[in-house]
């Protein structure tokens, strides 16, 4: 297999589980934060991608959320030059709660680099997808395009703390007239929704927080680049390791792009984290 189609094997079968254990007994597993969880259905869908990854690309590093870093089979080299970042469940909240928005993210970073990537919904049973250059999706095994939307209003947020960048946080950016008179804001606290900007569901997603080998947003930002969406930090600058700024707005289009930009600027000034 080719990295994009272990990339979506792995997702697919993470998905697999999470599909499965969707509505039964998990037990919860605390992280330490008030709000911040694990399940037993996010342990064994990291388990078995990893297994994945493993038994396909033995000497790459990974970079799981619930597991930490594993070196491969050269020690350090694949950390470096591959680097595979998994979150195996994005949407923990909504899966404790029974609501169906979650996304499985499996990234292969090249040189810190998102690259190659597959982003896999488990109920909808499709799975974007970029090899790096090209991006595109399967649904019910049917492959078919991306296509950004740039007459999309809804923008999604993510809204969990810390706000590192304060003064500007995604809190003010919603009550801002100048947003509302353009923008509609949701929240579903997963970043299925960074994959819908490439798929013409959303706008734009925005959030606060840094992004260095982020798990979460790493496949998402690679599809959103494929798809031709425009992809920086919160000072419009190029996204780790590329630049060193802070936070994300992917959007569908220049235009969007230019409009969110302008808010957090006004919001912010020339003090967001750096």
């Amino acid at each position: 297999m080719n990295d994009v189609e272990v990339a979506r094997a792995a997702a697919a079968a993470g998905a697999a589980i999470v599909r499965e254990r969707f509505g039964a007994a998990t037990k919860r597993i605390e992280k330490g934060g008030r709000f911040e969880f694990a399940t037993d259905a996010d342990i064994d869908a990291e388990r078995r991608i990893i297994e994945i990854l493993r038994h396909e690309r033995p000497r790459d590093g990974v970079l799981g959320e619930e597991s930490g870093r594993l070196h491969g089979d050269r020690e350090g080299e694949g950390d470096r030059n591959r680097l595979w970042l998994v979150d195996p469940l994005c949407g923990t909240n909504n899966f404790a709660a029974g609501v169906p928005l979650l996304a499985v993210n499996v990234c292969l970073a090249l040189g810190g680099r998102p690259t190659v990537a597959a982003v896999a919904d488990p109920f909808h049973v499709e799975t974007a997808w970029t090899d790096g250059t090209r991006a595109g999706i399967h649904r019910d095994g049917e492959p078919g395009p991306l296509r950004p939307d740039g007459g999309a209003t809804a923008v999604d947020v993510n809204l969990e703390p810390p706000h590192p960048s304060a003064p500007f946080t995604t809190l003010a950016m919603i009550g801002d007239p100048a947003f509302q008179a353009e923008f509609q804001a949701r929240v579903t606290a997963t970043t299925l929704t960074l994959t819908w900007v490439a798929m013409g569901r959303r706008a734009a997603y925005v959030s606060d927080g840094d992004l260095r080998e982020n798990m979460h947003f790493a496949a998402g930002v690679a599809i959103c680049r494929a798809a031709g969406c425009v992809v920086t930090d919160l000072n419009g600058d190029p996204l780790p390791p590329d630049g060193h700024g802070w936070g994300l707005l992917a959007a569908a289009d220049a235009r969007i792009h230019a409009a969110l930009l302008a808010v957090v600027r006004r919001l912010a000034g020339d003090r967001l984290a750096t």
